[in-house]
Order: structure tokens, then sequence, then C-alpha cells
């Protein structure tokens, strides 16, 4: 017997919708393992690729960012035998977006996070993380950084975008991923990197006037052009390197400090950084000076009292 005559010109459709049904686990329900901060940051020291996705609870952005990240990490297994996993409203996301908003998905190559920046498919992620599998941005010092921008002579290494930070500095600590993927979308087309005002660059930090951090100047042909927007997002940054420069206000490139102009200037900067020295320094001075005039003083009547005597 016919077993669509038996039940029906029905049964096609029916059996479409069961086999929906039967599917809606495999396709819609695929999650990633959920791990604790102390496991995610052995995972970061110890491999080469983590994949991470900052979620929340009750979030629908979050389950489908999931859902898709779920998807590709067959794919991100097989070519970068990379761990693909989820922390859920964990503090460490304050250590890595600069605005702690979830669903945040960061890819860390040796320990060097990568904040994803465009749509969140299975295609366009495996496709950004194949070309960022290595840090693009540049770190700086004062030793390398005239040689490798040369800045002042506006030569042949292109254009370059700096985040001028600190390493006390929280925000400048927050950046660190949303720079690299900056640097990932500037990629071939505009030089990213970064410059340690607190350390190994600060002699340059003090060139360029950069009095707070983080600080981000634009070198293009011989000019300097500041950013100025409070916004601090990848779209912005990009948006700045390759056009709206041109609304901030173009300046001449300061040549290198002399050491003697240098050590002056950082004696101002540490003054200015640590007022309560300045203060105890005035009141150590002032101090000394009373000190001072009372043995003058002393000295000019024991003077007065030997005259007298003789």
């Amino acid at each position: 017997m016919n077993p669509l005559k038996l039940f029906g010109k029905n049964i096609l459709p029916a059996l479409a919708v069961i086999c929906f049904l039967i599917s809606i686990p495999s396709v819609w329900g695929k999650k990633l393992e959920t791990v604790t901060d102390t496991d995610f940051l052995k995972l970061v020291q110890t491999e080469k690729y983590v994949v991470v996705l900052f979620s929340k609870s009750n979030c629908k952005d979050c389950q489908e960012a999931e859902h898709e990240l779920a998807m590709a990490r067959e794919s991100l297994v097989d070519e970068f035998s990379a761990w693909v996993v989820k922390l859920v409203s964990s503090p460490l996301a304050k250590l890595y977006l600069a605005k702690t908003v979830e669903p945040a998905i960061v890819f860390f190559r040796h320990g060097v996070p990568l904040l994803y920046h465009g749509p969140v498919n299975e295609d366009d992620l495996v496709s950004k993380f194949r070309k960022t599998q290595d840090p693009i941005v540049k770190e700086l010092n004062d030793e390398t950084f005239e040689h490798l921008t040369q800045a002042a002579t506006g030569a042949t290494t292109g254009d370059w975008l700096v985040m001028f930070y600190k390493n006390t500095c929280i925000t400048s600590q927050r950046l660190q991923a949303l720079w690299e993927a900056v640097g990932a979308e500037l990629k071939g087309r505009i030089n990213v990197a970064r410059v340690d005002k607190s350390g190994a660059g600060a002699a340059t930090g003090r060139r360029f006037e950069v009095k707070d951090t983080p600080a981000f100047v634009l070198f293009r042909h011989g000019k300097m052009y500041n950013y100025e927007l409070d916004s601090l997002t990848v779209q912005n940054f990009v948006d700045f390197a390759t056009d709206f420069f041109r609304n901030s206000k173009a300046q001449n490139i300061p040549v290198p400090k002399s050491p003697f102009d240098d050590f002056t200037e950082m004696v101002v900067e540490k003054m200015r950084e640590n007022p309560q020295v300045v203060k105890l320094g005035s009141i150590v001075l002032s101090i000394l000076i009373l000190l001072g005039l009372l043995i003058k003083f002393s000295r000019k009547a024991q003077d007065r009292t030997e005259k007298k005597k003789t």
C-alpha cells in the first residue's frame, strides 16, 4: 500500500516540519564551553591561539553571537588549533574591552588580544582571524621612533597612527585589544603603533608634548594631527586616520629635544605629575631658609656680645 494514500496529501508537509524540529537542537543549540576566569587566564598564557566570547546571562545578542562562534568553532580548531570558549559576566571583560558591552569576541594571538570588528558569522570570523594571526601594532620607543616613522622628514615609511600610553593608565590597558583591531582594519594602508610614555618612550612623549594618556596622533607627510574625539571606537579611529584628520589642525612636527631641554622638560613633568612632592619640597626649602636666617642672626648676636666684652 502506498503510504501517501494511507496518510493523505498532508504527509509531505508534516514530514518537513518533523525534520525541521529534529534539526533545531543541532543548528540553534550549539554552545561554547564556559570556563572560569582562572582557567581562561591559563589558556591565554599557555596556548598560541584562544578565541573568547565575553557574554552575560539573559542576553539575546549574546546567544546569537555564541551560536555563530560555535558554528565557526570547528573551522577555527582545524585551521589554528585554537581554543574557543566563553566567559559569562566575567570581571575580566574590563581588562580587554574599552567599553564593557557584551557580547564581544576577542582573539588572543600569543597572548596579545584583538577585539573582533565585523559581522558575526562563520565566514567573516574565520577570514578575519586568518589575516590577523600575528600581533599587528608595532611597539616604538625613543631609539626606534624616528628611524621607523621618519616623522620629521615625512619620508617613505608611510603614515603612522600612534597611541601614547602609560602602563599605569587603566584606560590605556583596556584599549590594547581595540587598538589591535584598528591595526587590523588599517593593515596595508596605515601603520599603527604604540609608545610607552611612562617607559622606553618617555622622551618621545615629551617631544610631542603629550600630557595625558591615552593620546592619539596621526603622522602624515611631515605633519601631525591630534585625535580629539571623546568616542574611542574602532570605526572612529579608522575614519580619522583615513579622512577625518582633515578636520583637525595640521601641526609641524617638532625635532627631537636636546638632552638639556629634555631633562628640563622631564623635571617639569615630574613636578606636574607629583604636586605633593613639590609641596614637600617647598616646605623643606622654607625650613632651610628659616634655619639659615636663624643661624645668621644667631651669629650676629654672638658677634655683638663678644664686641661688648672686649
